[in-house]
């Protein structure tokens, strides 16, 4: 592609060389840099990409897209200056891709908790509907039945409209994707033609990237604000955000509940460890999942497949055949009598939530035993908040390590600890080796009893001193109960 092609829709400061330059590639991390590459110099948490401009062009970069000039022109590298990276690399990259979402019906889902479930269940029932479909998620990514190892929530913009291109070249008619408050912030998502946006809740997570709740919540506003007038909104009426999200959104909005009047209501009428019947606008469903919270995710779900003009009862008739995502809700029988719960619950709401569920359930019988952590390097002021909802909810709580990265595992813990009411304190345990918490969960278990893991879910590894090693929550549990 001609570079004067590629930035067509950018507004430049300057250009500073040839704009028939051949673009073969287009980069933000200078070690993938190849011969007729244009290398993006984006500002990050922890690096400059301009610091790399030399590397790439060593390595045969032919084109720069940057913020700052260097103070050495190389008069064979052409230079393209705009007044911030960030905002437009979304763009580029969408160009250079041929806008790959132009393609499809691309639907954005984001909030605190839920977007996996959301996304992850509109891809299966949309595949069982007939569609060729493609999902971007934080458990795995999908090309119909081709599974796409995934790193992040949302990848980086050039990753993001590969994937996007070789959907559409798959001929996807539906792409279903998460959208990570991080990835509409860093404007990962930019140049992107979304069909639709769902809401489904705003509880305190990643303030130690957003510093403020009001700076989280505005980034997930923005993602609705841009939306375009021919697209639509579905926003969770029982959330106090759900209609503040909606504000300014051009988009047509619909809402969802499970408790007030809404375009799309649902009735929770039975609930069981099995799962649960739910009245969505007058028709009665069963569906293979467990909760309140899942109930609010499952009618969402409905909600979209209904605006995408799929048919009611069919749409009905394929959610009754769903099962949960990999580590949300997922359950393990124990010949004991007793059973585990494994979920990826890591905010002080989603605990609180998984813990209403389980409770819901178990009718008054047995005991509830949580086994919990919090991982290292992230917001720390949500780790007390975590322990207190982990203790509320439950009659025996273990403590343990989660990913504590570069901290200290027991500094973490004793973070928690500081949540934990003192007339409480008599029913926590805190044991670092996460495996063994889980152990000791088992040990004690009785009939009846429900165990959950919280905090993991589908991931199978613990990241410690910046190294992954193999770790997998139902794996641990499964060994145990042979």
């Amino acid at each position: 592609m001609k570079l004067e092609d590629l930035i067509k829709r950018i507004k430049t400061i300057s250009v500073l060389g040839n704009l028939q330059t051949d673009i073969q590639s287009v980069q933000i991390d200078s070690r993938k840099v190849e011969p007729g590459c244009m290398f993006v110099a984006m500002r990050g948490v922890s690096m400059d990409g301009h610091d790399f401009i030399d590397s790439a062009i060593e390595k045969g970069a032919v084109a720069v897209f940057c913020q700052d000039l260097p103070s050495l022109i190389n008069p064979n590298v052409t230079y393209v200056q705009v007044s911030n990276v960030e905002d437009c690399v979304g763009v580029l990259a969408s160009a250079f891709y041929g806008n790959p979402s132009d393609c499809f019906e691309l639907i954005g889902v984001t909030g605190t908790n839920g977007k996996t479930t959301i996304a992850t269940e509109l891809f299966n029932l949309f595949r069982k509907l007939g569609y060729s479909c493609g999902l971007l998620s934080t458990v795995c990514n999908y090309i119909n039945d081709q599974a796409i190892p995934s790193t992040h929530t949302t990848p980086d913009a050039i990753s993001l409209n590969s994937i996007l291109c070789r959907m559409a070249a798959a001929g996807c008619k539906y792409v279903f994707m998460e959208c990570s408050s991080h990835s509409i912030a860093q404007k990962r998502i930019g140049g992107l033609n979304f069909s639709g946006g769902i809401f489904t809740n705003l509880t305190r997570d990643h303030l130690d990237y957003h510093k403020t709740v009001e700076n989280y919540r505005n980034a997930k506003k923005s993602f609705f604000d841009s939306l375009k007038p021919g697209a639509f909104m579905v926003t969770n009426l029982d959330d106090p955000n759900g209609m503040f999200m909606a504000q300014n959104c051009k988009a047509r909005v619909v809402t969802y509940s499970l408790r007030s009047m809404a375009d799309f209501k649902a009735v929770l009428l039975e609930s069981h460890l099995d799962g649960m019947l739910l009245n969505i606008n007058n028709c009665d469903v069963f569906l293979r999942f467990v909760g309140r919270f899942n109930a609010s995710n499952m009618l969402a779900v409905y909600a979209t497949a209904v605006m995408l003009k799929q048919e009611p009862v069919k749409v009905l008739t394929a959610m009754s055949e769903l099962t949960p995502v990999s580590g949300r809700f997922e359950t393990i029988r124990f010949r004991k009598g007793f059973t585990a719960v494994v979920d990826y619950a890591h905010t002080p709401d989603a605990i609180a939530n998984v813990l209403t569920a389980i409770r819901d359930v178990m009718n008054g019988n047995g005991k509830l035993i949580t086994v919990a952590g919090a991982g290292g390097n992230r917001d720390k002021g949500k780790r007390p908040m975590m322990a207190k909802e982990a203790v509320n909810g439950s009659d025996v709580v273990i403590l343990t390590s989660d990913n504590p990265r570069f901290e200290e595992p027991q500094d973490i813990l004793d973070d928690m600890l500081a949540g934990v009411p003192k007339d409480k304190s008599d029913k926590v345990l805190s044991i670092v080796d996460r495996a063994q918490a889980i152990k000791s969960a088992v040990m004690m278990a009785q009939k009846d009893d429900v165990i959950l893991v919280a905090g993991k879910g589908h991931e199978d590894y613990q990241e410690i001193k910046g190294v992954k090693y193999h770790f997998d929550d139902k794996e641990v549990l499964n060994n145990l109960n042979l």
